[in-house]
């Protein structure tokens, strides 16, 4: 049986100065779509059977650069809800909650938006595992690549290994790279992490690219 791989998006101007983005459809930076192509080799060493994409742009625009197609947009792929901490990076939210951590409090209801859990994420993060679990199943040889955002897809790799969800706290995940779950002796176990590029690469030619992959 095939692997699940996990895709998280390129870099925004966001993430790249730590503010939470969740309903926020942010493009990528120029960086980010670098990110994005460079991945092409990497997933050009696995035979993609199906590709569940998160709906929001950056996602979307990661999986097209990166060169997979047959995608299936996948709601539930979003990233966690914030709620009013939409934008807000956690040293500015610690100025007026000094306590507060994500993977136990959760985002907070704002205005517009309701904010989620960590037991809320776990459950989209268990519906999309079970649809995924069922494409591999049903895929042979080939793999499921999911496509989606840096706190979701840890809550997810914590959900497959059968731990709360607040145990994606111990999985970090960079920008622009890809991961890998499968199984050893039936076990769920990760199979590969944070894989990408050198920086030297990602920022040569695209000859150059090609000669190093």
């Amino acid at each position: 049986m095939g692997e699940l791989i996990l895709v998280r998006h390129g870099e925004t101007a966001w993430s790249l100065s730590g503010q939470h983005t969740s309903f926020t459809d942010l493009p990528m930076t120029e960086r980010g779509e670098n990110q994005a192509r460079s991945l092409t080799p990497l997933l050009g060493e696995r035979r993609i059977g199906l590709t569940l994409v998160s709906p929001l742009v950056r996602a979307r625009r990661t999986a097209e650069l990166a060169g997979l197609d047959a995608l299936r947009i996948t709601p539930d792929l979003h990233e966690w809800n914030y709620g009013r901490y939409e934008g807000v990076s956690t040293a500015e939210i610690h100025r007026t909650r000094p306590d507060w951590d994500l993977w136990t409090d959760g985002g907070v209801p704002g205005p517009d938006q309701p904010g989620e859990s960590p037991a809320e994420v776990g459950r989209r993060a268990d519906r999309v595992l079970a649809g995924a679990l069922d494409a591999l199943a049903q895929a042979g040889d080939s793999d499921i690549a999911l496509v989606s955002h840096g706190h979701f897809l840890r809550v997810l790799t914590a959900r497959y290994l059968g731990l709360a969800p607040a145990a994606g706290a111990l999985f970090q995940l960079a920008t622009g790279t890809l991961s890998r779950l499968g199984t050893e002796h039936d076990r769920p176990v990760i199979t590969a992490w944070n894989l990408t590029l050198p920086e030297s690469i990602l920022h040569a030619t695209p000859d150059a690219r090609e000669n190093a992959a």
